[in-house]
């Protein structure tokens, strides 16, 4: 069995970034940015007043209580506003471009009118109140970097810094095929021997949830025709995901379906619990990873190997998201298996502890729903004491972009 960041490692080394297309600013929410933005102006392009007021020169404002002669006013999307000579002021709203030769606004709530002029009662020191051109960013710096995933705050920034389009990761091509004489589409009354087809919905939300766009294969009968005839259907694609037939019954027939269609096989059965009938390799030059059939195998495989291969295509950091956590009971020694504990997060008056589920089989995916983390136990780990800090992956963030 290969040892699990091994075989993780070489499952990222066969993922390769897709492409770039150009989003419409609406269309470009929780895409992934695929090159720098940079700021086409200065943000703001001349100093502005941060308040309402009077702009003026901060010396004429001393002694307090000398009155300024209004010459004008200034207003966002207006006119520009007249230049100011000694012992005048403009009137002035929040945004407004300040007039040459003032440095300094005066608040509105400081002054007094009388006869179209205005005295202050408190002076100004200079640059009080006033938002200098470039205060936001300046041309040409890098206002969103590559791999921003686009939040709303992204596409609003992107917007000030003057783009309409966006240079985003296309949506990687991820075609899954459910396979197994059990299966039942979801919905279909359940039968003796049969299951509802469970990993197949749920690998391709993970793949919608993390930036890809599924496509649904079917499921395929355990026969090599019908494997075969799923195959046909496989259109142009940046991976193909199989759930189920990855072990070695008689009836698990991937490996060689596959393998008589031209598979590159790079391993088989990694040394992790669950999910250790793992395939890796390539057909025609796109990556395969096959699943296991057991519902909560596929999704740790899916958490463990699948969320990396789509964020390395998308050119986003694949590490997963690890918390240290006491662990509310003692833990025995690990065998020569990576494990994932299904765990609870629970609140105490000193943060929050990780308690794993009693049962940990495989096929029970209510707990894996039930869950908020999965304990990680390396190979040969030795026992954990209650109360011991235990790494954890927080499950809401590994379910998520990054």
């Amino acid at each position: 069995m290969l040892p699990l960041e091994e075989a993780r490692a070489r499952v990222l080394a066969g993922a390769r970034p897709v492409g770039i297309e150009w989003l419409a600013l609406p269309e470009a929410l929780d895409r992934v940015l695929g090159r720098d933005v940079v700021a086409r102006h200065d943000q703001p392009p001349v100093a502005v007043s941060a308040m309402d007021g009077y702009a003026v020169r901060a010396a004429d404002t001393e002694p307090t209580g000398r009155w300024l002669r209004l010459v004008g006013e200034s207003r966002a999307g207006g006119p520009a506003p007249p230049a100011l000579a000694p012992g005048e002021a403009v009137r002035i709203f929040t945004g407004a471009p300040l007039p040459a030769g003032a440095d300094a606004i005066a608040i509105q709530e400081n002054a007094e009118l009388a006869d179209g002029r205005v005295r202050f009662s408190r002076a100004s020191e200079p640059g009080e109140f006033v938002r200098p051109a470039g205060l936001d960013f300046h041309v040409g710096s890098v206002g969103l970097p590559a791999g921003r995933v686009l939040d709303p705050r992204a596409i609003g920034l992107a917007a000030a810094l003057g783009h309409a389009w966006l240079p985003v990761r296309r949506r990687p091509r991820v075609a899954i095929l459910a396979t197994g004489d059990e299966l039942l589409w979801p919905g279909e009354p359940v039968a003796p021997g049969r299951v509802a087809s469970s990993n197949s919905v749920a690998l391709a939300a993970l793949v919608r949830r993390l930036g890809g766009e599924p496509i649904d294969l079917g499921i395929a009968p355990d026969t090599p025709d019908g494997l075969a005839g799923a195959l046909d259907r496989l259109g142009a694609v940046d991976l193909l995901l199989t759930s189920g037939g990855a072990s070695v019954g008689d009836y698990d027939l991937v490996r060689r379906v596959l393998g008589g269609r031209g598979l590159e096989l790079d391993f088989w059965t990694v040394a992790m619990r669950p999910g250790k009938p793992l395939i890796f390799g390539r057909l025609e030059g796109v990556p395969v990873l096959g699943v296991p059939g057991n519902p909560v195998s596929a999704l740790v495989c899916g958490i463990v190997f699948l969320r990396a291969m789509l964020l390395a295509m998308l050119g986003l950091e694949t590490a997963l998201p690890v918390e240290h956590r006491p662990v509310l009971r003692d833990l025995p020694a690990n065998d020569q298996r990576f494990d994932h504990l299904r765990a609870r997060l629970l609140r105490r008056e000193d943060g929050l502890a990780v308690e794993p589920f009693e049962r940990q089989d495989s096929s029970m995916l209510a707990t894996l729903a039930a869950a908020d983390a999965l304990i990680l136990r390396p190979p040969h780990a030795p026992p954990v004491a209650a109360g011991s800090l235990v790494p954890c992956v927080l499950l809401e963030a590994a379910l998520r972009l990054p």
